[in-house]
Parts: structure tokens; C-alpha cells; sequence
């Protein structure tokens, strides 16, 4: 279920804040957000994939704590990056 090479490299020229940031936290929140949607279609289709829904739940949870740590540092890209993924957040 992991993404290819060309989108997840689209995601980080999007989101990075400069030239060699690949890790950080609009990074990685973007990343996620891009898995849980793909990794959501495969389990539409593939229901009693027990392992992958176990998967899809920590990276849930991984997004939710990067995305209150990222509440907590900088509430402008918070709410910029949520309006542009398009994703609820508390």
C-alpha cells in the first residue's frame, strides 16, 4: 500500500518549507493524510483485511498527534494545511 515515488515527491515540493525539508510536520501530515486515503479505497474493497485496518488506525492516530503538535506551534498552517487536505480537526 505504499505510495509511489512520483506522488509522495509532488507532496513534499507542495509542502516543504524550504529546499531539503522532507520531514517536516505539513510534510509528514500531507504524506498521511495521502496513505489513509489510499489505504481507506483498499479497504472498501477488501473488508476482512484485519492487518491493514490496524495499520490504517495508528496512522490515524500518528496524523492526530502531528497535527495537535502542529495546533500547538503554529495555528496558521494548522489551519491552512486543514483547509487544503481538506481534512476535520479538533
Amino acid at each position: 500500500m505504499a505510495l509511489d515515488q512520483d506522488v509522495k515527491a509532488d507532496i513534499i515540493a507542495k509542502y516543504r518549507r524550504d529546499d531539503k525539508d522532507t520531514g517536516s510536520s505539513e510534510v509528514q501530515i500531507a504524506i498521511l493524510t495521502e496513505q489513509i486515503k489510499v489505504l481507506t479505497e483498499h479497504l472498501k474493497i477488501n473488508k476482512k483485511d484485519h492487518s491493514s485496518r490496524l495499520g490504517l488506525l495508528k496512522m490515524v492516530g500518528k496524523r492526530k498527534r502531528l497535527l495537535k503538535y502542529l495546533r500547538k506551534t503554529d495555528y496558521a498552517k494548522f489551519t491552512s494545511l486543514v483547509a487544503d487536505l481538506g481534512i476535520r480537526a479538533k
